[in-house]
């Protein structure tokens, strides 16, 4: 197991500085220049006397490879992600304040998704071909029919209109008041979550169905075992396998679907930072969040990876 886990961290150095490399120059090929939007922004002449003085104080007269071996190095010998080419903060220090708010939308989300698909998935299996199961299986293609991000303007959108409600817009973290800022983040984690259940309900009906039909489970069934006991026990851990690793391909996706809950419900997690880098062309901000995403994803999947060998007392990791 040891062993296994060392070989995985290893590999994960050659994957996130090819990841890294990939932004650092693509964020650099975004049309729009930071130059001409503090130019513009400071109402300072755009004269190239003016342009190479502000390009050799940020840095960025430099080759871009050479941008990025310095910014590699920083990373490498002092932990450092840089500084904010617009406000000359931290990056590590902006990220890991946003983190834990983006970590929290993510991780509600999934567990909306897991607690909402999977025994809705069992149920659908069970009682295939049943009037339960054609309306699970209609909820699961309407859930991913509808885009979050227009499900979530109609939420801050009609109550308003409706009922003069609207969620709360200023954020509450969670040291400060728990209750309120689970209340917050209920909404736009059941909406981020909803097309997540649906793909979760669909793969564990499908998997359900396959161990269900296999000898052993009809050998305990033929031998008295409870059908409840069978099901559960038996047949839904290892119907998981497929499930787990599911989660770990769809970590990417549900972080980019904070981005747009973070704009909607105007919540302060990396998905707002990246955002408002992006408009403002902030390199080391942007390079900055998708390392971060990077390393968080790769962990993901390491994790998934492990937790095989709790579902699966056959797996053996060598």
């Amino acid at each position: 197991m040891q062993a296994y886990i060392i070989r995985r961290l290893l590999a994960m150095i050659p994957t996130l500085l090819f990841a890294s490399l990939i932004v650092f120059i693509t964020v650099r090929l975004i049309p729009g220049d930071i130059i001409d939007l503090m130019l513009s922004s400071n109402d300072i002449g755009a004269d190239k006397k003016s342009r190479a003085q502000l390009e050799a104080a940020l840095g960025l007269d430099q080759p871009m490879f050479s941008q990025y071996f310095r910014w590699l190095g920083a990373i490498l010998f002092e932990g450092s992600l840089g500084k904010s080419l617009w406000q000359n903060t931290s990056v590590m220090e902006e990220v890991l304040h946003r983190l834990p708010i983006t970590f929290e939308l993510g991780l509600m989300a999934l567990v909306v998704a897991l607690l909402v698909g999977i025994p809705i998935g069992v149920y659908s299996a069970v009682r295939q071909d049943t009037v339960g199961d054609y309306v699970t299986r209609s909820f699961a293609i309407l859930a991913l029919a509808l885009p979050g991000f227009w499900v979530g303007t109609l939420v801050m959108v009609f109550p308003s209109i409706w009922w003069g409600w609207s969620p709360d817009v200023k954020y509450t973290p969670f040291t400060q008041d728990p209750l309120k800022n689970l209340t917050q983040m209920a909404i736009p984690a059941l909406i981020l979550g909803k097309a997540f259940s649906a793909v979760v309900m669909r793969l564990t009906r499908t998997m359900m169905l396959e161990v269900m039909r296999q000898d052993y489970i009809r050998t305990a069934l033929a031998k008295g075992l409870a059908t409840r006991t069978t099901i559960l026990r038996h047949a839904l851990r290892n119907a998981l396998i497929p499930v787990v690793t599911l989660v770990g391909l769809q970590a990417p996706v549900l972080v980019g679907g904070a981005v747009i809950m973070e704009q909607i419900f105007v919540i302060p997690g990396m998905g707002l930072l990246l955002l408002e880098a992006v408009s403002t062309r902030d390199y080391p901000i942007i390079t900055g969040v998708f390392l971060i995403v990077g390393v968080a994803v790769v962990m993901i999947n390491l994790l998934v990876d492990l937790s095989y060998g709790l579902l699966d007392p056959k797996v053996r990791y060598r």
